[in-house]
């Protein structure tokens, strides 16, 4: 399944994912130079914040209080879709998400 990752600058990643995956992890395997994961997804750097477009912020899961917590300590504002990609494990259902990464991590 693929989904698509989408820069501050509009440069986009097409990502081959499987279910199950990690987002944050593929993002890195694939190239994603943006997504910095200083921690390697511990939820404990978050140098992997992403904006999750509207129609599937739900579908993406809760966030989880150490995860919304992290987001208090981004380097871009955090908006209503923050979330940190390390806590993001892919579903079939994200079939062709697009994810948006912000100026700096």
């Amino acid at each position: 399944m693929k989904i698509k990752i989408i820069n501050h600058e509009g440069k986009e990643y097409n990502l081959e994912v499987q279910p199950g995956d990690n987002l944050m992890a593929v993002a890195v395997e694939q190239g994603v130079k943006e997504i910095i994961a200083d921690c390697g997804g511990g939820c404990a750097c978050a140098t992997c914040h992403c904006f999750i477009d509207n129609d599937w912020k739900d579908l993406v899961g809760e966030i989880s209080p150490i995860e919304n917590e992290m987001l208090d300590f981004t380097e871009t504002d955090r908006k209503q879709t923050s979330r940190l990609a390390c806590q993001i494990t892919l579903t079939e259902e994200l079939e062709g998400m697009e994810v948006h990464l912000p100026e700096e991590q």
